[in-house]
């Protein structure tokens, strides 16, 4: 790991520095520590003026000297100069209450010690604990009313009180605009530079780190923190909400400050994404812009998660045009009229039908002479595939095989399949259809059509996955359903997705099988918990978390690398190469044979039994169990 060094200040900024840091403390102590003197001296004068003969009160003596040492370190032990009188509030109060008690009880002791027991002021004792607290604490209050009505008479409504973590360009700017348009009041920065404490910004003063965040946003009576760290990588932003929680205080994330219109534009939602600790993606723009620029592109799905990504990343490299087939007429409109708003110049075609079909196929690659087809198209869901097996061998196998065919006699250049992590040792009717649709992808590579598998694990927020979900649940107030508690996937964004493969099928390699750097596993009930927390609640308090156990076909943890298959390291750190398996293309097209019949007479029990000869590694869990046959393999799942 590299280490940013960082020149050393000068002898002159620091000592400036020591100065703005250390000054202010330094009054406000004098201020305390001539309180105490004025609080012993005054009880005395009190005390005196009533006894007979007494020659007076000395007010500079040993004694009262004692009191001003003892005081002060108590002061200082009890923590008085780390706030601000700006923000004076009732844990001060309370704190200097205690430090007047506590040095009452000292001065009691010190007197026992010096062995004069006898000389000890027990009424000034017990008095001098509540006059302390006044003398002390009540300029603090004071000071903060003060503040307080002069800006309540600065806007017609009260400004949120607003702690921005990170001093750097990005918070400044933020307070900036805060400052200038007042429905924000920025009252104090945190930064992990210690030299930046007890500076000011915009005239806002640094306060701390973000490890003081808990106590700073009580000590200021912060209503919002706004986190405002570019790139903050996702420990740093989980250290901060977790900061936040423990404070139970609301918190946003700037989001392009330097350009945004208005403070409040420029603050969003922490995202789920945010915390997951995916690094940015390092994209080779060149090579992108080499494969897609000038070419006509077939999308299927393109109304999906992936295939709209997959539209608009192509859009922005320059594409010259583009065909789309979707079987979702709304999902079609949405994405077409979004590519006509963004990219006016490009060649946009829909077609509205099933990319199993080959004359919607066949007429699709005609329109503008696609050269390269990118297959999204599938069914994903686990649990509903488990119950509808016709639908995903039609849609996820056959179709496959359709659009394939029709594009190696349409002169396709390039073909790639979309497929999943769960291709790997399936264990539910998606895997294995999708391994299914790999290897009929192999299988034409054979026969001249050049073929790329793309595989990768969840994406975040696309339609059926859990965040939407765990979302719409805490939104009704829960419960959040998790199937497991140790239950884990991997995850990345679908922007990120789209681009390593985008990025994967530029390597221009014919019969690849290429796997996506997912990251380490997530946590289900971590992510539940975490979204939970986003929302701004409390996990198994406000909002419950209930187990309920996995469906048919879902596995406790996904693999992303088949045993017999060789990963290698590619150009791209984040994308591997698997070594292809051996695919026996006449193999292949018998099953699909065997296949297609069983799909016109809808019989699912065959299907299972196809799809466990096609793909010997289908194991199913639940309630598919493989029983013995007369005949063939002598295997079969139903």
């Amino acid at each position: 790991m590299v280490v940013e060094q960082r020149p050393f200040p000068p002898l002159s900024v620091r000592l400036s520095h020591a100065v703005l840091v250390w000054a202010p403390r330094a009054l406000v102590l004098a201020h305390d520590l001539a309180m105490a003197w004025l609080a012993w001296v005054a009880l005395e004068l009190l005390r005196y003026r009533f006894v007979p003969g007494h020659v007076g009160v000395l007010f500079f003596s040993p004694s009262v000297a004692w009191v001003v040492v003892i005081q002060g370190l108590i002061f200082g032990w009890m923590g008085l100069y780390r706030g601000l009188w700006r923000f004076a509030s009732l844990p001060d109060m309370l704190n200097i209450a205690k430090a007047s008690i506590l040095g009452a009880m000292a001065l009691a002791l010190a007197w026992i010690v010096a062995g004069r027991f006898d000389a000890i002021p027990w009424p000034l004792l017990a008095a001098y604990p509540l006059s302390l607290l006044l003398l002390v604490g009540g300029p603090r209050l004071l000071f903060r009313a003060w503040k307080d009505g002069r800006r309540a008479l600065d806007v017609q409504h009260p400004a949120m009180r607003v702690l921005i973590v990170g001093a750097g360009p990005v918070g400044e700017a933020l307070a900036r605009r805060m400052l200038r348009e007042g429905h924000y009041d920025p009252i104090g920065f945190l930064d992990a530079d210690r030299r930046l404490h007890g500076r000011r910004l915009r005239g806002v003063p640094v306060l701390g780190s973000v490890d003081s965040l808990p106590r700073i946003a009580g000590e200021v009576d912060a209503d919002l923190v706004a986190i405002a760290i570019p790139g903050a990588s996702a420990e740093q932003m989980q250290t901060i909400v977790a900061a936040c929680d423990q404070a139970g205080i609301a918190f946003r994330r700037a989001a392009d400050v330097l350009h945004d219109a208005d403070a409040a534009d420029s603050l969003r939602d922490v995202a789920i994404e945010d915390l997951l600790g995916r690094e940015a993606v390092a994209s080779d723009r060149g090579a992108l812009r080499d494969w897609v620029s000038g070419r006509s592109i077939l999308v299927t799905g393109a109304g999906g998660s992936i295939g709209s990504e997959l539209c608009r990343q192509l859009a922005a490299l320059d594409a010259g045009a583009l065909t789309l087939i979707d079987h979702d007429e709304l999902a079609l409109t949405a994405i077409v009229e979004a590519l006509r708003g963004g990219a006016p110049g490009l060649r946009v075609h829909a077609v509205l039908g099933d990319c199993g079909d080959r004359a919607t196929v066949g007429h699709a690659l005609a329109m503008h002479g696609a050269k390269a087809v990118l297959h999204a198209a599938a069914y994903k869901h686990v649990p509903a595939l488990e119950e509808h097996v016709c639908a995903a061998v039609r849609n996820n196998v056959l179709a496959t095989r359709t659009l394939a065919e029709a594009s190696l006699a349409a002169g396709v250049e390039d073909f790639v399949l979309i497929s999943t992590d769960k291709a790997v040792d399936p264990a539910n009717v998606l895997g294995a259809s999708k391994r299914l649709a790999e290897m009929v992808c192999e299988a034409l590579a054979t026969e001249g059509l050049r073929t790329a598998v793309v595989r990768f694990g969840n994406v975040l927020d696309s339609a059926g996955s859990v965040v939407p979900i765990f979302r719409e649940q805490i939104r009704r107030g829960g419960p959040v359903t998790v199937t497991h508690p140790e239950v884990s996937r991997y995850f990345m964004t679908i922007p990120e997705a789209c681009e390593l493969i985008l990025q994967a099928v530029t390597m221009g390699e014919d019969r690849a099988v290429f796997t996506l750097d997912m990251g380490e596993p997530v946590s289900i009930r971590v992510l539940a918990e975490q979204m939970i927390r986003l929302s701004g609640r409390v996990p198994g308090q406000d909002v419950k978390i209930a187990y309920t156990g996995l469906r048919p076909g879902e596995k406790l943890h996904e693999r992303l690398y088949h045993a017999e298959e060789e990963n290698r390291m590619t150009r791209h750190p984040k994308i591997f190469k698997a070594r292809t398996r051996h695919v026996d293309g006449v193999a292949v097209g018998h099953q699909l044979a065997a296949l297609r019949a069983a799909v016109r007479e809808c019989d699912e029990t065959r299907l299972r039994h196809l799809l466990h000869d096609a793909v010997p590694e289908y194991i199913p869990t639940h309630a598919a169990q493989v029983v013995a046959l007369p005949v063939g393999r002598r295997s079969q799942v139903r």
